[in-house]
């Protein structure tokens, strides 16, 4: 079985968003429904230089911010196939996971067991969405729109050993959750300032937006 992935270099992103905005604008996405979303994550604080004599020491800011951009990353051990009891939620023979829209029942225990807030319900449609992986596009040899759209081209797109070869095989990073629960088919490049998974100290600064 083929398996495609993505791939994130979190030291080119900039925030921008443009990648959530073409997403949004090429599957017609209402305002409360994200495809890809984009991480703002950051923390620090201020640290003396001398610990032991806060008096004389100097104040230096210890701070980080950093952003991610993440879709599904479609795992393969996907945690949203093994709980839908319709099997709308399937992984295809290429391995992007898909929904079948014509059987969704919208129960919603994808989206409970999804580490990475992948499924997303549509209220206006009644059932669960997600990133396909822009398949169509990919079928006839184009790129993700979120891909193609980026204007850093902080993300890549394509089989995932190709990808892993290109730019190595990490896969984690705080905010998101350990790697080894659903087996993500993603690649990131570490920004300088970035935080293991599990860090504990840094907070998400636009919760509203993920």
């Amino acid at each position: 079985m083929q398996q495609y992935g993505f791939f994130v270099d979190t030291a080119k992103c900039t925030g921008c968003k443009t990648c959530q905005l073409a997403c949004k604008d090429y599957k017609q996405l209402g305002t409360d429904v994200n495809f890809r979303r984009v991480y703002e994550y950051a923390g620090g604080n201020w640290k003396n230089d001398d610990p032991d004599n806060l008096n004389t020491g100097q104040w230096q800011p210890d701070i980080f911010a950093y952003y991610l951009s993440i879709a599904c990353n479609h795992c393969s051990k996907p945690a949203c196939t093994a709980v839908c009891p319709t099997g709308a939620m399937h992984k295809r023979s290429d391995g992007f996971v898909i929904v079948d829209e014509s059987i969704c029942i919208g129960c919603r225990n994808c989206e409970s067991a999804c580490p990475y807030g992948a499924p997303q319900y549509d209220e206006h449609k009644g059932h669960m969405t997600k990133c396909d992986g822009c398949f169509e596009r990919v079928k006839i040899g184009a790129m993700p729109i979120c891909v193609e759209s980026c204007p850093l081209r902080a993300l890549d797109f394509g089989l995932i050993e190709d990808l892993r070869a290109k730019y190595g095989t990490k896969a984690d990073i705080a905010p998101l959750p350990s790697s080894k629960y659903t087996l993500p088919n993603l690649v990131i490049k570490l920004n300088p300032k970035a935080k293991p998974t599990g860090f504990r100290s840094g907070y998400l600064a636009n919760p509203s937006e993920v």
